[in-house]
C-alpha cells in the first residue's frame, strides 16, 4: 500500500517534537504540504526548515491564537490535533484553574480548529480530522485524572463531528497511543535512573511503571504513531471514521478495540 498525499494541505499541531513532529515528517514524506506549529517562534522555524515545511508559530489552546493561524491558514485538508500537556499531580491536589488549562489546551484547541476547518472540508467532499489522544482516556491514569479527562473528552468530540459530518467525505477519529518515548520522557529517566544506558532506563522504567501491561515490552516510538496518524490521513481511510484506534503496543489489556 502507498499513501500518496500529494496536493493535500496537512496542519499538525505541537509539532515541534514528538510525536507531532514525527507525524509532520511522515505525512511531508507521503507528499503532503505540511504546516508545523508550535507556539515558540523559532522551535517552529528550526523544524519546519528541516522538514522541508512550512511553519506557523501560535498558541492554538488560546482563542487569539487559533485565530491568528487561521487567519494565515484559511483552508487545510488534513488536521492533525496533536497539541496538548500532561504531568503527575493527585488528583484531589489539583485546582480548579488546572482542570481549566489542560481542557483549553489537550480539547478546545482542537475543536476550535475543527469548528474552522471541517465545514469547509464538508464544502469540498474530504477531508480529514485527526485527534491524537491517548490510552489514558480508557483506562484514566490514577495520578493523571486530569489529563486522563481531556483524553476521554478528545473521544467523545471526535465522535460527535463525525455523526455530524457522516456521508459527507470527511472523517473525523482518534488516535490512541500509549506510553510515547520522547525528549521529555529522555529527561526524566535521567533523574530516575542517573548513570544507566538509554535501553537499561527503558527496561526499568516498563516494568515499574504504567507499560508494564505493554505487550511490546517497551514505549512506543513517536514514528509509530506517526504511522498511523499517515493511514487515517490517506485515501485509503475511507471507510474508518468515528474510530478510536489503538497504537498503544496492547497495553490495554481488551480485546475490543
Amino acid at each position: 500500500m502507498k499513501i500518496d498525499l500529494s496536493g493535500r494541505i496537512a496542519l499538525v499541531t505541537g509539532s515541534t517534537a514528538g510525536i507531532g513532529e514525527a507525524a509532520a515528517q511522515e505525512l511531508a514524506s507521503a507528499g503532503a504540504d505540511v504546516v508545523v506549529n508550535g507556539r515558540n517562534a523559532d522551535h517552529v522555524s528550526e523544524t519546519a526548515e528541516r522538514l522541508g515545511a512550512r511553519g506557523i508559530a501560535a498558541d492554538v489552546s488560546s482563542d487569539e491564537g487559533a485565530a491568528a493561524l487561521i487567519e494565515e491558514l484559511p483552508d487545510v485538508d488534513i488536521l492533525v490535533n496533536n497539541t496538548g500537556i500532561f504531568s503527575t499531580q493527585p488528583v484531589f491536589e489539583i485546582p480548579d484553574e488546572e482542570w481549566l488549562r489542560y481542557f483549553r489546551i489537550n480539547v478546545l484547541s482542537g475543536v476550535r480548529l475543527a469548528r474552522h476547518y471541517a465545514p469547509r472540508m464538508k464544502d469540498r467532499g474530504w477531508g480529514r480530522v485527526i485527534f491524537v489522544s491517548s490510552e489514558a482516556g480508557i483506562q484514566t491514569p490514577t495520578t493523571m485524572v486530569h489529563y486522563g479527562m481531556t483524553k476521554t473528552a478528545q473521544l467523545a468530540v471526535s465522535r460527535g463531528m463525525a455523526q455530524e459530518l457522516a456521508g459527507t467525505g470527511v472523517t473525523v477519529n482518534c488516535v490512541l497511543p500509549g506510553p510515547t518515548l520522547s525528549s521529555g520522557v529522555l529527561e526524566m529517566w535521567a533523574e530516575l535512573y542517573p548513570g544507566l544506558d538509554p535501553a537499561e532506563q527503558e527496561r526499568r522504567f516498563v516494568a515499574d511503571g504504567r507499560a508494564a501491561t505493554s505487550l511490546l515490552r517497551r514505549l512506543i516510538r513517536p514514528e509509530e504513531v506517526a504511522n498511523l496518524i499517515a493511514y487515517v490521513a490517506s485515501e485509503q481511510s475511507t471507510a474508518t471514521t468515528g474510530a478510536a484506534l489503538s497504537v498503544d503496543g496492547g497495553l490495554v489489556p481488551t480485546i475490543f478495540p
